[in-house]
């Protein structure tokens, strides 16, 4: 689970190759909540790339875009039926929030993020705020492997450097302890990428309305 910012059509791309991630994504996502809180049909198999990536949806909801759920995975799938699984999943089953509703449908916002570019690295702060996605893992006090994720663009959102961003990681893993520099030296880290894209619910229905009238 992790708190994605809805900031627009952002997404970097490493090495300047084209963005995988579309505004149709988002939509088919759209699509899929709509189909579901109406109890309509779930929507055909969308025509973008069914290529696996691992894979976050993020909503987020209002003016001051609070983050209504969030959840996705690092496994790779195959992006047709993995954006089916985690469109409801983040928007009924984030523990954080109670299952969404029909009625917030036109003050949400949708962003699908891409992760790419994993790398495994030595050293706890060898990651760039607002560049790299972080995952941790780190072995509890009661002796248990925990891990946690921010997705690049938290830190950069909170205005958080990477000691602040670390300790915060290790919080919302469930760490209770006081945090040292020697445990946060234990820390296995991986760094990560990911190619982002937000639609707001407005811009679903514009997007939606125009491919109609296009077919």
């Amino acid at each position: 689970k992790e708190a994605g910012r809805a900031n627009g059509f952002g997404g970097g791309c490493p090495g300047g190759r084209s963005m995988v991630v579309n505004s149709e994504m988002c939509c088919f996502c759209f699509d899929v909540l709509y189909c579901h809180l109406y109890g309509y049909q779930p929507p055909r198999s969308p025509r973008f790339t069914n290529d696996p990536y691992p894979l976050f949806v993020t909503w987020k909801i209002g003016r001051d875009k609070r983050l209504r759920g969030c959840i996705g995975t690092f496994s790779a799938m195959n992006l047709h039926s993995g954006l089916r699984e985690y469109t409801l999943t983040s928007a009924l089953k984030d523990s954080r929030f109670p299952p969404m509703t029909r009625e917030e449908l036109p003050r949400l916002f949708c962003s699908v993020s891409l992760l790419t570019n994993f790398e495994d690295v030595g050293d706890y702060l060898e990651w760039e705020v607002g560049v790299h996605g972080i995952r941790i893992e780190f072995i509890n006090e009661k002796g248990s492997k925990r891990t946690a994720t921010y997705l690049p663009e938290v830190a950069k959102e909170q205005g958080w450097d990477h000691i602040q961003t670390i300790d915060s990681l290790l919080r919302k893993g469930g760490y209770k302890a006081p945090i040292s520099s020697d445990f946060r030296k234990t820390i296995k880290l991986t760094r990560y990428r990911s190619e982002k894209m937000t639609l707001s619910y407005s811009e679903y229905l514009a997007h939606r309305q125009h491919h109609h009238y296009q077919n």
